[in-house]
């Protein structure tokens, strides 16, 4: 079974799906104010080596990158509001689209699921909250319960 960064397209994929999402969140007022000046090419390389790994890619963020540790270090002390939450959400859903990544529902299904869990972990660890988990590794997102159809 291919893996869900195969049946996307690989890591091109992913990048036009992390540029056409930057594209948007620089035009947003809720989510622009986390990149004054804009979103840098360095940024959006490392969120994009951080989807990759996440959907089945090379684990690029873990060896070079720093993985877990690095990404919770990036969102501590943001504060991400619940509706700034939601906002990441829907653009990274629209720039899906934008991005021409696949539209079936099983692939769409696990794309937003990880959405749904990772703005929501987010959120958590860019609180001041207690319970924050410090070590972790980077999450390797799956099917599910919805595994591509095949006749």
């Amino acid at each position: 079974m291919p893996t869900l960064f195969d049946w996307a397209g690989g890591a091109e994929a992913f990048r036009r799906l992390v540029d056409a999402f930057y594209d948007r969140v620089e035009r947003d007022d809720l989510l622009s104010p986390f990149f004054p000046g804009g979103v840098s090419e360095e940024h959006r390389a490392h969120v994009t080596a951080w989807w990759v790994e996440v959907f089945g890619g090379p684990a690029t963020y873990t060896a070079e990158l720093g993985g877990y540790d690095a990404m919770l270090a990036h969102h501590r002390g943001l504060g991400i509001s619940p509706e700034q939450r939601f906002r990441f959400a829907s653009l990274m859903s629209l720039a899906a689209d934008d991005a021409g990544l696949p539209a079936d529902p099983e692939w769409r299904a696990a794309f937003v699921g990880y959405l749904e869990w990772g703005t929501r972990l987010a959120m958590h660890n860019s609180s001041d909250a207690q319970d924050i988990v410090e070590h972790a590794p980077v999450p390797r997102w799956g099917w599910g319960v919805a595994p591509p159809y095949q006749p």
